[in-house]
């Protein structure tokens, strides 16, 4: 004989799947909105929430600002002519006597062959001593040759010409078309001609940066700036050193979204829906649109005005909303600027969780009706 079911049994089942879904936390990516607003400074947590708006917006507009300084961008173009240190020079004497100073017997010319101009700009001439040549053209180099020869030979006749291997010279490295050393020419006397020399960059330029190293000067600028704002197609100096290289910055996605990870930047700035785009935008059977988080530290002095105060001392912790379902919610968070190292947190719509509760019940009440049909004797 069949033995019949308990007709508790089901019930009893029942109330211990409902206690069990209650008391265990379903999964989920992370907090919810309640849970992140009850963190704030208003209810003794530790972080300002603030609604973005228009005044919000304005308030941390702040962009990377990259330039040179004065010293880079008041730095004239080097004439191409323009003897340096390091270069080679020539140098041609004719005397007008027979048995003259420099000139060997039966000769009345003196070649000197790759005289090098020393560190501090100097080359040195028999009889006319230690001579500056670093900053002066070949042809004012020749007329101060001649002037301190001409008290001790008649009538000396110089010729001065550069030779090969210009000091003159800039190295450039990173993602660069031709990494190596390049000379200082007519053509490449400046920043953006020089890269282009060297075959330009190797990387988006949305995303290039150009930094300048002049001895204990360090500058840097977008690639694009260069032909946006010609001021910063800086004149270049021997020695210069040149590196390109991607723009580092970052932030992290995680909640509902396309892709959780960490992404970098991909133009010079940033705005909420921009980022919400290159981590493929919310997504539609569990995002909250309502719940569109940024965390960053902010500095104090953007803190202060953004929260009306004066009193904050120190970078303070902020989490701002966007509320895309507002009339303006859109707008404002295409005005609203990302930067660097900022979280993008993106909750889940309430929904989402009752869904998994239906789930997790459906699927256990299953469970229960199996339970509960099952033979009870031995």
């Amino acid at each position: 004989m069949k033995s019949r079911a308990n007709p508790w049994a089901k019930y009893v089942a029942l109330v211990l799947v409902v206690s069990l879904v209650a008391s265990c936390g379903l999964p989920r990516v992370g907090p919810n909105k309640r849970e992140i607003f009850a963190g704030s400074v208003q209810k003794e947590g530790d972080a300002f929430v603030v609604q973005v708006n228009d005044r919000v917006t304005r308030a941390t507009a702040v962009v990377p600002a990259l330039g040179f300084s004065d010293a880079f961008l008041n730095a004239g173009v080097v004439g191409s002519d323009t003897i340096s240190s390091g270069d080679t020079l020539g140098l041609t004497i004719w005397e007008n006597v027979d048995d003259g100073l420099l000139a060997s017997t039966g000769a009345n010319s003196t070649i000197l062959e790759e005289v090098q101009v020393d560190g501090s700009g100097f080359i040195f001439v028999p009889y006319a001593g230690r001579v500056k040549a670093s900053g002066n053209t070949p042809e004012a180099l020749r007329r101060i040759v001649t002037d301190r020869l001409k008290d001790q030979t008649p009538e000396p006749q110089v010729q001065v010409r550069r030779l090969a291997g210009d000091g003159a010279t800039v190295s450039l490295v990173g993602a660069i078309g031709g990494q190596g050393v390049y000379p200082i020419e007519r053509p490449t006397r400046t920043l953006s001609a020089m890269l282009a020399q060297a075959g330009g960059v190797t990387i988006e330029p949305e995303i290039a940066q150009v930094t300048v190293i002049r001895g204990n000067h360090t500058g840097k600028v977008w690639f694009q700036d260069l032909f946006r704002h010609p001021r910063f197609d800086i004149a270049l100096r021997g020695g210069d050193r040149i590196l390109i290289e991607g723009d580092t910055r970052s932030f992290t996605a995680l909640g509902a979204t396309g892709s959780q990870s960490r992404v970098p930047f991909e133009s010079q700035t940033l705005s909420g829906v921009e980022a919400i785009a290159q981590v493929g935008g919310l997504m539609s059977t569990s995002s909250d649109p309502t719940g569109v988080f940024i965390l960053r530290n902010e500095p104090a002095d953007i803190a202060n005005t953004v929260l009306g105060r004066n009193d904050l001392q120190g970078p303070q912790r902020m989490i701002y909303v966007l509320d895309l379902t507002k009339p303006n919610g859109l707008f404002t968070a295409r005005d609203f600027s990302v930067r660097d190292g900022d979280t993008l947190y993106v909750t889940e719509a309430p929904f989402t969780q009752w869904s998994k509760v239906i789930s997790a019940l459906t699927g256990s009440l299953g469970a229960v009706d199996t339970l509960a049909s099952a033979p009870s004797g031995l």
